[in-house]
């Protein structure tokens, strides 16, 4: 728990090729010898490295990690970029050794986002993320937060990286890859993810996955 939303500490080894699809959240990960910011994606990111590799990183959720680092989310998206190319100072170089030599480094990930000044979420972020997810249009979304559709959409971009729209079609891919692990046909998973049709589910998972549906969720 870091500052309030949940951020999950995840490891990985290189096996051999591998896709990673949009998920709304950011990262950080020590890769070799250094931290990586993983931004907001919008397309699939191929992951390719050596067999054996081994990765662990600090998953945020959608909208927490640009605070964190001081950085618009909008800055870092589709990318890979070096944690100390986005926050340059004494402090954040000093954060990358102790990962990089570290037993337990998800350990000291969660120490550097509970210790920053910034890991405060604040419940405007949480509800725009919420209404989202279950489905709520744009429209009404900004009047809960008590915006504009204009300001929603900038704050989306600083916050998630990208529109409400956005943010609301990939966690809606994720609710369907969800809702396939339990079994329901194609059409019903389209239905309770809130899809228009089965056609429509398709269409958006080659859009913001690059595969089938179905190869998604037989790989």
């Amino acid at each position: 728990m870091v500052g309030g939303p949940d951020a999950v500490v995840w490891q990985a080894t290189i096996t051999g090729s591998g896709r990673v699809l949009p998920d709304g959240c950011m990262d950080l990960i020590r890769a070799g010898g250094e931290i990586v910011v993983a931004g907001p994606d919008t397309r699939p990111y191929e992951v390719h490295g050596n067999v054996g590799d081994r990765y662990v990183g600090l998953r945020f959720p959608p909208g927490f990690l640009p605070d964190l680092l001081g950085v618009p989310a909008a800055e870092l998206r589709d990318t890979l970029v070096p944690l100390t190319e986005v926050v340059g100072d004494d402090r954040t170089r000093a954060f990358v050794e102790r990962v990089v030599e570290a037993a337990d480094p998800g350990r000291v990930l969660e120490s550097f986002a509970l210790s920053h000044p910034n890991a405060i979420q604040d419940s405007r972020t949480t509800a725009i993320v919420g209404l989202l997810r279950g489905g709520a249009s744009v429209s009404t979304v900004a009047d809960h937060v008590n915006l504009g559709e204009r300001q929603l959409h900038r704050l989306s971009l600083r916050r998630f990286g990208y529109g409400p729209k956005t943010l609301a079609r990939i966690l809606r891919l994720r609710a369907a890859l969800r809702l396939a692990e339990s079994g329901l046909a194609g059409a019903e998973i389209a239905a309770h993810a809130g899809y228009a049709d089965q056609a429509h589910l398709i269409r958006e998972t080659r859009d913001l996955a690059g595969a089938s549906f179905t190869a998604l969720v037989t790989s």
